[in-house]
């Protein structure tokens, strides 16, 4: 395997090869979620890149209670466990920006984002996006581009002095962000404005004039990635799948921005042949994370019914039920998000694309529905018929005896089985995800 940062620098050269690379960007700060990408990478010889935003992890803690050297350490002993090198993964930070504070000043706002980006470099983040297009309290909106790539700039000139601090590499960048909002649209969508090459060339000629104002013109080499909108994305409901033919005159443009490929946000939910398109026009870093906990709240869900009918002593649907009074007794991470009547908002909350659910699986009170669940079904072998009904996509593995059919081992192949899609599409070689 290459060195990791390297490879990310790397992927323009090959953006225009018959077999181009991709990389995929796990964004979860899920334990399962992240052991089933380590394992994923490591069953296929691979990078692992694992991400985190700036609202789940900052210098505050984040809603995960973790900084940045907290992460990268969480990370880091899953990846013992499962024999996966240390050395290989690309650690990345997300948005990062003035986003969690942009109630206030957009100056304080910022001094805040600028102590967040030189914590992630100082960690040993290596992939930083520099994501400064949100208003602050006392800012216009939207913000102008060349205020934003003033405030990009700044960031990066903190994420350098952070590296420095910590003895580290100096990191690599991704700068733009997409529309809408990161992590999936808030209603049902029907179409999407694809970035324009017009707008593509104006994003990354500011950045770059804004880095050489700052003195960071060798900086501005590393820029790895631009976030565009491909025409990809996906609400409560729906997903919109790629356009090859819509994003053609944005692939046509690529090869003349140097050093930058396109990274593509919300890519959850596409089908394999999308995700390959993809990276074939250019779109060769691949964001996921919403798609992934889904996947693994649909295993849990399904264990859920195995269990309540298995065990006289486990509840039918004792999980799901958990999770309905916790959303109810906490509703600021759904509520304002899901619209409709009462029973509308219940199916959202449980199985919405969105997954505003996976906010919620850090609850202690979650985390012990879920670890008594997993303490019923223990160790044993799961009935075959059971996982037909229940958790059909797993079903011809386990038949197949490539799964051992424990509750554990389910949920990791369920999460890999969301991200095999990913792994062909970035021409990843080797044995079927289990």
């Amino acid at each position: 395997m290459n060195n990791p940062l390297s490879y990310m620098l790397d992927l323009h050269k090959h953006a225009g090869d018959a077999h181009p690379r991709g990389l995929t960007s796990v964004c979860s700060a899920h334990p399962l979620v992240i052991e089933a990408a380590l394992i994923e990478a490591r069953d296929h010889d691979v990078i692992a890149c694992i991400e985190a935003t700036c609202n789940q992890v900052n210098q505050d803690g984040g809603y995960t209670g973790m900084t940045p050297a907290d992460f990268r350490g969480f990370v880091l002993r899953i990846a013992e466990k499962v024999d996966y090198p240390a050395e290989q993964i690309l650690f990345g930070g997300d948005h990062l920006g003035p986003n969690p504070w942009k109630k206030l000043p957009a100056e304080e706002a910022m001094a805040k984002a600028e102590i967040m980006t030189s914590a992630y470099a100082s960690a040993g983040f290596g992939k930083i996006h520099l994501d400064a297009s949100m208003s602050c309290a006392d800012d216009p909106s939207p913000l102008p581009v060349a205020t934003i790539a003033a405030r990009a700039a700044r960031l990066a000139r903190s994420a350098e002095e952070g590296a420095r601090a910590g003895n580290h590499q100096p990191p690599g960048y991704i700068i733009g962000t997409e529309v809408p909002i990161p992590g999936g649209a808030m209603e049902e969508i029907d179409d999407l404005q694809v970035t324009t090459p017009q707008d593509a060339a104006q994003t990354v000629a500011i950045h770059k004039q804004a880095f050489q104002e700052l003195g960071l013109s060798g900086v501005y080499d590393r820029v790895a990635g631009l976030v565009v909108q491909p025409g990809v994305e996906f609400g409560n409901a729906n997903v919109i799948r790629f356009d090859p033919q819509a994003a053609a005159e944005l692939s046509d443009w690529r090869p003349g921005a140097e050093h930058i490929v396109f990274e593509a946000h919300s890519t959850d939910y596409q089908p394999d042949a999308a995700l390959r398109e993809l990276v074939i026009g250019g779109f060769c870093i691949l964001k996921v994370g919403p798609g992934l906990t889904f996947a693994m709240r649909e295993a849990f869900y399904g264990l859920d019914r195995i269990a309540g009918i298995l065990l006289n002593e486990y509840e039918d649907g004792a999980l799901m039920r958990a999770m309905e009074q916790i959303m109810l007794s906490s509703p600021e991470n759904w509520d304002g998000y899901y619209a409709g009547s009462d029973t509308e908002k219940y199916v959202q909350r449980h199985f919405s694309y969105s997954d505003r659910i996976r906010y919620y699986w850090t609850d202690p009170a979650a985390q012990a529905a879920v670890d008594r669940l997993f303490d019923a079904l223990g160790e044993r072998h799961l009935p075959e018929p059971l996982i037909s009904q229940f958790l059909p996509r797993l079903y011809d593995d386990v038949s197949a005896g490539r799964i051992v059919p424990t509750a554990r081992n389910l949920t990791i192949a369920a999460i890999r089985k969301a991200l095999l899609p990913y792994s062909r599409a970035c021409r990843i070689e080797g044995p079927s995800a289990a």
